[in-house]
């Protein structure tokens, strides 16, 4: 894949932030599952800035993907780790992209199988367009439309001062790279 330009993902991450800072305390039973893996990154910083009193839960959709048989097994499946109570509570699903739809379908198919939550609401860093299915995101930071050959890549970088920084690449898929559906 070729980078082609870099956003400020931290800045998109403290209005994705601000967001819900301000919805949070409007809603009861607040807790934040991130979908693996940029998601997941986000929802531990949301948590902990936002002043969330859950810990945030994290969700592996690779068993819950509608192309699952297509795809095969992933090279890396990590846990479902839900370290509350979904019955009742509003979960604020965070993912980093949204971009078809499938990947936020997953996921919540699999939360149902931790209970039944009083509300779904969701969060994502970039809506990129391209929906496949009929989702949009409540909270987001920055809507694009991006051409299907383009797709954006989430990474932490570690600072010299050991802190932990966002980056947001907008890359262009090579040929060999089977299409992404987040």
């Amino acid at each position: 894949m070729n980078p082609l330009q870099q956003f400020d993902a931290e800045a998109l991450y403290d209005e994705l932030a601000r967001q819900i800072k301000i919805a949070a305390p409007k809603l009861d039973n607040v807790a934040l599952v991130g979908i693996y893996s940029g998601g997941a990154w986000l929802a531990e910083r949301l948590v902990k800035d936002c002043q969330i009193k859950h810990s945030a839960g994290f969700i592996d959709v690779s068993f819950y993907r509608d192309d699952y048989a297509q795809k095969g097994m992933p090279a890396e499946v990590r846990p479902t780790h839900i370290p509350f109570n979904v019955d009742g509570a509003t979960i604020i699903l965070v993912d980093d992209v949204l971009y078809t739809g499938r990947t936020t379908r997953a996921a919540i198919n699999e939360l149902f199988d931790y209970g039944r939550p009083s509300q779904i609401l969701l969060a994502s860093l970039v809506d990129r367009g391209g929906r496949e299915l009929p989702f949009a995101a409540d909270f987001v930071a920055q809507s694009l439309n991006l051409p299907t050959n383009l797709s954006l890549q989430l990474t932490r970088e570690t600072m010299s001062d050991h802190t932990v920084k966002l980056v947001l690449t907008l890359v262009e898929k090579d040929d060999t790279t089977p299409p992404t559906s987040n």
